[in-house]
């Protein structure tokens, strides 16, 4: 029964990550912001490959289609009302025909204004409204028509025939224009949620991998989609198409192996008690999950940090990081992210989670006030643009240790010792023996380099500085998804996956 209740996409009340929220998903039906906010457009192309023309209406609070008429154009132009200048008009007509027929006449076209269909033509005196959005014909420029709902409707346009190009993306489903008022156009696609899972999967896992990796990827997606997102009450969709959300480039880079995935847990969503799962992923946790109140202070039943043996058994691409800041560019990123600091002369790890990921880490400046910060700012606080740096996990060590400035030496990018006593050493002509004193030397890929203790406790930096290495990629709370590549190919199924990262759920 849940499969069909999620397929359907019926009101569901439930709690996550403190917040009480309801399915996004209408009849089956998720909006997908792709152009907003900032990124608002004066103008935006659509191209029909299909050659089948567009439907122009807009969708209802069902999100269904309510047609007001149909042009065969294949590129057409959305752009504000005021693009088409002053204006006189004649009507109301009945229909969409009869207005463009005698738009016609004189060079004009049919507007759909309030509920009612008006012709239009170029010159008198008359202002368009300030959510008014015309559809012109790409190349020509000749308007084509022109939606006016004051804001009560957003103007929709159907392509009839199949996928459309929007910004070198191909795109299943519709597309909906909401105008800021007397600003651009946001650009929404209306689409299925099984075709936009298809979307999603391509772009947040890779073809090829498991096919059971695939299929928990795809009830992830699924029931993330189905969850009320942060930017529904900002700007009026269910889910974004960055990782903000999830990536979504439409249909382009669909194949057999993530369609199948797709269609083989079709209408399926993980569920805890009776509600949908708020189901967070990552792309590797580096040894071990983390629960979301370590991360994110909220406390999810679900979500619970655990050891992961399946990552290690597997080859995950740049799995092991190490990043290195100086004193001036760690106070650098600091003081230009908001902190209140001085100059950093210490970093370190003050508090680890049950699991060893980091829940907080303090900094010490040169006159000796503290900022200490926990959950995900702990690695947030290192990133940097202008330095091209960040931490990439909430897995790691500074300097090899917890106590920061007080590291050894650091051997391989895998630990750090705090000592060379009982250390061996191998001579020129192969002899192994305890270590005796004098200088010391690195076997590198260019030769030989002496090696010198320094505070950040690695060959190579300068003295002072802070040396990260970590595991893992991303926020560890919920799924891995190299854990899940790990797991399928042990045999584990997609739903065996899903239960071991989401704690007492159901998947159905």
């Amino acid at each position: 029964m849940k499969k069909l209740l999620c397929a359907l996409s019926v009101l569901v009340i439930f709690l996550a990550l403190g917040t009480v929220s309801a399915s996004a998903a209408v009849n089956g039906t998720v909006r997908v912001g792709l152009r907003y906010g900032s990124g608002a457009l004066t103008s935006a192309n659509l191209e029909n490959t299909q050659s089948g023309g567009y439907d122009l209406g807009y969708y209802d609070g069902g999100r269904s289609f309510v047609p007001l008429g149909h042009i065969a154009q294949t590129a057409v132009t959305m752009t504000t009302g005021d693009a088409l200048g002053s204006f006189e008009e004649t009507g109301p007509y009945g229909s969409f025909e009869e207005a463009s027929a005698a738009a016609a006449e004189r060079g004009g076209w049919p507007a759909y204004v309030s509920g009612q269909f008006f012709a239009r033509y170029s010159g008198g005196g008359n202002g368009h409204g300030s959510a008014a959005v015309a559809v012109t014909e790409t190349g020509s420029g000749a308007a084509l028509f022109e939606f006016d709902c004051q804001g009560l409707y957003e103007l929709g346009v159907l392509p009839v025939g199949g996928p459309t190009w929007f910004k070198g993306y191909r795109y299943a489903g519709g597309f909906s224009y909401p105008r800021v008022t007397g600003g651009g156009l946001y650009v929404v696609n209306v689409v299925s949620l099984e075709d936009y899972v298809k979307g999603v999967l391509p772009h947040e896992m890779g073809k090829g991998w498991p096919a059971a990796a695939l299929e928990a990827q795809a009830v992830c997606a699924r029931t993330y989609a189905s969850v009320t997102s942060k930017h529904l009450s900002a700007y009026g969709f269910d889910v974004c198409s960055t990782t903000d959300c999830q990536v979504y480039n439409g249909v382009n880079a669909s194949g057999p192996d993530t369609d199948a995935a797709v269609d083989a847990t079709a209408g399926e969503c993980v569920w805890y008690q009776g509600s949908l799962a708020e189901t967070v992923y990552h792309s590797s946790d580096g040894g071990a999950t983390e629960s979301s109140e370590n991360v994110w202070n909220d406390r999810v039943d679900y979500l619970i940090g655990k050891p992961d043996p399946y990552e290690e058994r597997i080859s995950i691409p740049n799995y092991r990081y190490t990043v290195t800041y100086t004193p001036a560019e760690l106070t650098w990123v600091l003081q230009n992210s908001g902190y209140s600091i001085g100059t950093v002369k210490n970093a370190y790890v003050s508090e680890r989670t049950p699991t060893g990921n980091v829940r907080r880490v303090t900094f010490e400046d040169t006159s000796g006030r503290t900022l200490t910060v926990k959950g995900e700012t702990c690695r947030l606080a290192f990133y940097s643009t202008t330095y091209g740096k960040s931490v990439k996990s909430m897995r790691f060590s500074i300097n090899g240790d917890e106590s920061g400035m007080t590291a050894g030496y650091y051997i391989n990018a895998d630990g750090g010792v705090s000592s060379l006593e009982g250390a061996y050493t191998i001579s020129g002509g192969g002899m192994v023996a305890p270590r005796s004193g004098g200088a010391l030397y690195a076997v590198t890929s260019s030769g030989t380099a002496p090696l010198e203790k320094s505070a950040s406790g690695s060959a190579g930096a300068a003295p002072g500085s802070f040396v990260i290495s970590g595991t893992g990629n991303g926020h560890n709370v919920g799924m891995s998804q190299y854990g899940a590549k790990a797991m399928a190919e042990q045999g584990f199924s997609y739903r065996e996956i899903l239960t071991f990262y989401y704690t007492g759920v159901t998947v159905g």
